[in-house]
């Protein structure tokens, strides 16, 4: 139950967990996936287009969203925090007018699918879950146990470093960066499955607990070091005390300020324990 309930926040972090482990951090995930999921809704319901291809265009639209990142990181060398705050009010303002902040209802059927159930024993497993689980299986044998994902820890740990032995730096930050995108993507279509609609207003908290998720998940903010199937404990953390709070009566707002100290906590024993390897 609570995989299903995180399966949004969970995909955005294998995509966050890529670029943190680069020591950059994304903040446009949530609202590039409210973009993606608005994008694939509307070609779909109000211009009647195939739904397998309106979810390629919304994939098409995240994964380039993220190679504008990549691109202005590398190409221009702007700091990632600058760089994606600013696609974060692109991608939020682009989603509001193209929406004209309406939500899409009446979706196809195709769109729904991943949010659809089946039995599993005694409790009920749904494809988006399934899918998530995949795709952290996935990432996790790319990152452990191919050239890429070393490289992508070399990066993280040291870029000089791992340019003097012939890594290209910025093909390897490109991809991550446009691979986070397709992730974004994966997301929304999970969001749309999940909620049966486009929604503009989506991502807005999903935002602050999919970088929650990789920090508590033991990534480290300053690159190179992390395992990326600590960034699903960390999304399960998230969503059991999100759900412990609101069982609490807690208000969302009070929420979202809870979630942030957490976070700095969790990047301050991070940063000690740097600083004790030292």
């Amino acid at each position: 139950l609570v995989l299903q309930q995180v399966m949004v926040v969970g995909v955005l972090a294998i995509g966050q967990s890529l670029i943190i482990l680069t020591a950059g951090i994304d903040l446009s995930c949530g609202m590039v996936m409210a973009l993606g999921g608005v994008v694939m809704t509307k070609f779909a319901v109000n211009y009647g287009m195939d739904p397998y291809a309106a979810i390629l265009c919304g994939l098409a639209v995240t994964t380039g969203f993220g190679l504008i990142n990549g691109l202005l990181v590398t190409r221009i060398k702007l700091p990632p925090f600058i760089v994606t705050l600013g696609t974060l009010n692109i991608a939020f303002a682009i989603t509001q007018i193209y929406s004209e902040s309406q939500t899409i209802t009446n979706l196809p059927s195709v769109m729904t699918a991943l949010g659809e159930t089946f039995n599993l024993g005694s409790t009920e497993v749904s494809l988006g879950t399934v899918t998530m689980l995949f795709l952290y299986a996935l990432a996790w044998f790319v990152l452990r146990e191919t050239a890429p994902g070393r490289h992508l820890y070399a990066v993280g740990n040291n870029p000089e470093a791992a340019r003097l032995t012939g890594i290209n730096v910025d093909r390897v930050l490109i991809t991550v960066y446009a691979l986070a995108g397709l992730f974004y993507g994966i997301a929304a279509l999970l969001s749309v499955a999940r909620t049966g609609v486009g929604d503009p207003n989506a991502g807005q908290t999903e935002n602050l607990d999919a970088i929650t998720a990789v920090v508590l998940g033991g990534t480290s903010l300053f690159g190179g070091r992390g395992i990326i199937l600590g960034s699903l404990v960390g999304a399960v953390i998230v969503g059991v005390f999100r759900n412990g709070l609101t069982l609490m009566g807690v208000a969302s707002v009070y929420q979202t300020l809870i979630t942030g100290i957490l976070v700095i906590l969790a990047v301050a024993a991070d940063q000690m324990s740097r600083k004790g390897v030292r």
